[in-house]
């Protein structure tokens, strides 16, 4: 088992840490709508052109047969 000061030392590491990123989080500029800053992020259309493609395929394929024929 951990000794009293090895945990005490560890808690105060993991305080330190949980503060760092609060104030990284506090300091970030934010947009008021989290889909304006998703909207236009996927910069290459041809490739997601081609993962829609691959969605499709994979959503088609575990259709059962005799749906897919009407």
């Amino acid at each position: 088992m951990l000794d009293t000061a090895t945990i005490e030392q560890r808690l105060m590491t993991l305080e330190q840490a949980v503060f760092d990123l609060q104030c990284k989080f506090d300091n970030q500029p934010s947009s008021g709508n989290w889909l304006e800053r998703l909207a236009g992020s996927i910069s290459d259309d041809a490739a997601f052109l081609e993962v829609l493609e691959y969605g499709r395929v994979f959503r088609q394929s575990d259709k059962p047969i005799d749906e897919t024929s009407k």
